[in-house]
């Protein structure tokens, strides 16, 4: 579904991504890990439209998506996940679900309220009251509310205790079996054991490391000596 080839991007003319290709299949949950500074958020700024690529493609689903808005990547199917939340503190949860309601969406207020019912307790809490364990669902549920084919989700247990970690892990998990394509950034590879069914590392910008699941369950050492300091770049 996600195809990107040969991907370079920065900021203020000088490049952190340096090359990176990435395929992420139709239903199928995609980890890409890295240290702070690997590129990660780069390389998911740059595929939903907020950062424009100095070379390279992004395309969806056979569609050339490289270097168009954020709008125009959120119509064509992609929904972001952005790290910190980013909700907005005088908006109440009701407010952000009716907002980011796209019509024809698979994913309504409704249905989230089922998925999430804690949103449903907190609806008219406004942003800047809500725990950062909700605030992460609140940001997920935004995201769907887009009607997404791919979703990608940026250090989604940032500042979140492990038991909100692991309420947000159970909820990907459900999204999974649901059938939406998933990129996650994450910093380790313990978050998105389980989940992931492919990974890929990152290292200054480049990709050092790519499994699957099952080679990473049955030796995960070229995975972790990857997100080691000092690994060579992996063609």
């Amino acid at each position: 579904m996600l195809e990107i080839g040969e991907l370079t991007a920065g900021y203020q003319g000088g490049s952190v991504l340096h090359g990176v290709d990435l395929s992420v299949p139709e239903g199928t949950v995609h980890a890409l890990l890295g240290a702070n500074g690997a590129g990660k958020s780069t390389l998911i700024h740059t595929v939903a439209g907020l950062l424009k690529p100095s070379g390279g493609r992004v395309e969806l689903a056979g569609v050339d998506l490289t270097g168009r808005p954020a709008h125009r990547v959120s119509h064509a199917g992609i929904g972001l996940v952005p790290q910190g939340r980013r909700v907005f503190a005088s908006l109440t949860v009701a407010e952000h679900l009716r907002l980011a309601h796209r019509k024809h969406a698979a994913w309504t207020p409704a249905r989230i309220l089922e998925l999430l019912p804690r949103l449903g307790e907190r609806a008219g809490n406004r942003g800047s009251q809500l725990s950062g364990g909700e605030q992460q669902m609140l940001a997920i549920a935004r995201a769907l509310l887009g009607g997404p084919r791919l979703v990608l989700l940026d250090e989604p247990t940032e500042g979140l205790s492990p038991v909100i970690a692991e309420q947000i892990r159970q909820l990907i998990t459900t999204l999974a079996g649901e059938g939406l394509t998933i990129l996650i950034a994450a910093p380790q590879l313990g978050f998105v054991q389980g989940i992931a069914d492919r990974l890929t590392v990152l290292s200054t910008g480049r990709v050092t490391a790519r499994m699957t699941a099952a080679e990473a369950e049955a030796d995960p050492e070229p995975i972790l000596a990857a997100l080691a300091p000092g690994v060579a770049h992996v063609g």
